[in-house]
Formats: structure tokens, C-alpha cells, sequence
């Protein structure tokens, strides 16, 4: 990887990958094909990232709703996700890259579950970029989740703030998205992030996923880069 940019532009970015699929179904593929070449564009967006100077790096990768898939995409969905882990995990280590995961890891048994959490404790020291990958995550649950937490920790309803209750999030720790890209020509969150992305800077593509490169996630910071960002403030 090139070395990471003075930052100038968001810390940290979201991206909902969308569009594999219908990559895949448009060159008369398989739809793991699709994602197998998702998973080469996730290198490329890593890649950019640290380039540009971005110190947070958020990825859809596994929706909760995406366990209502058939049975047989559900598979390879999960084996590709071990095999991204097992193959990339090595050289995002070297690279300085520290792996967080958000979502209901468990979902996907034990074996896999106890790997992402070595992945994350070998790589915790890491400074360079923060990677984060939502799997078998919702918005919705994640709210509800924190919630509950709140209550198991004793919180009493009228000490509990925005910010305080922020900790028991899953993204406890990491700041909000300042820019949220989303490819595949769909306008709209998808359950992503609820609370984070309050005040996110939302870009647009029509680029399907597997096809997304670093031209792409130049663009949206250059978009991002003209917008006044106000958070909810009048203009003056």
C-alpha cells in the first residue's frame, strides 16, 4: 500500500457494497462469482483509504437480513468470508491494519467466531487504518442490543445521554461516518448504522460493487470535499 496522505478529507468512511449479484447475473455468472470479485474490490477500497488519508474504514459486508438468502449463496457467502480471512489477514497485519468486528459473529458458529476474534487481537495494535466489517449486522438490533446493555450495566433512564449510551454500541470507541458511499444506483441506508450515520455525508453510484476502484472512492471524496456539513446548525 501507498503511504497514507495528510488528512484532509472524512476520518472515517462507510461503504454499503451492493451490486454483486447483479454483476454476476449480467455476465451470465454464478452470483458467488460476484462476490468473489467483491472481495478483490474490498482490497481496492482498503488500498484507497490508506492512500487518502482515511483512518476508519466501515464495510456492509453481511446484513442480518442476509441469512434469508437461499441456503446454498448463505454458504458462500460464509466460506469466501473465511477464506478472505485466512488469506488477506496476514498482509493487512504487516500493513498496519487493525481489524474490528461489529454484529451477531456468533451467527456464524464458533470456529469462525473464535477466528475473527484472534484476527482482532492480533491486529489490535495496529494505528494505521481501522477496518471495520459488519457482519450479521443490523441497525435496528444493534440499537435494541446497546438497549439492553445499558440495562444490564444498571443504567438508570434519566442518566442515560446520547453520548453515554454511544458506549454501548457496537462502534463504541470508533467515531461516526463522516461519508457513507454506496454503489449499485440504490438510494437508501438498508438498516445500516442507524445511530452513527445522523449527520453522515451520503454519495451515490451507480458502479457495481465489484467493479468500485480507487478512481471511485476519489470521486466521493471529492464530492465529499465541496459539501458544507452543518449538523443540523441554520446557515448562517
Amino acid at each position: 500500500m501507498a503511504d497514507a496522505a495528510s488528512h484532509s478529507g472524512p476520518l472515517h468512511v462507510a461503504i454499503i457494497m451492493d451490486g454483486n449479484g447483479r454483476w454476476a447475473t449480467a455476465k451470465g455468472l454464478p452470483r458467488v462469482a460476484g462476490h468473489r470479485e467483491g472481495a478483490k474490490a474490498v482490497r481496492r477500497a482498503i488500498e484507497a483509504a490508506v492512500t487518502n488519508g482515511v483512518r476508519y474504514l466501515t464495510l456492509f459486508a453481511f446484513s442480518s437480513e442476509n441469512w434469508q438468502r437461499p441456503a446454498g449463496e448463505v454458504q458462500d457467502l460464509t466460506f469466501l468470508l473465511k477464506h478472505y480471512l485466512r488469506s488477506e489477514l496476514a498482509e493487512l497485519h504487516a500493513e498496519g491494519v487493525q481489524l474490528k468486528v461489529i454484529g451477531e459473529r456468533e451467527r456464524f458458529g464458533p470456529a469462525l467466531a473464535k477466528e475473527l476474534e484472534e484476527a482482532e487481537r492480533k491486529t489490535a495494535n495496529n494505528k494505521r487504518l481501522t477496518l471495520v466489517l459488519a457482519l450479521s449486522y443490523g441497525g435496528r438490533a444493534e440499537i435494541v442490543a446497546a438497549a439492553r446493555r445499558a440495562i444490564t450495566a444498571g443504567m438508570k433512564p434519566e442518566d442515560l445521554t446520547e453520548q453515554n449510551f454511544s458506549d454501548f454500541l457496537f462502534t463504541a470507541g470508533i467515531p461516526d461516518p463522516d461519508l457513507v458511499i454506496r454503489t449499485s444506483g440504490e438510494q437508501r441506508v438498508s438498516n445500516f448504522l442507524l445511530w452513527q450515520l445522523a449527520y453522515a455525508e451520503i454519495w451515490f453510484t451507480k458502479v457495481l460493487w465489484p467493479d468500485f476502484c480507487a478512481q471511485h472512492f476519489a470521486m466521493a471524496l471529492e464530492d465529499y470535499a465541496g459539501r458544507e456539513r452543518r449538523f443540523g446548525a441554520r446557515p448562517i
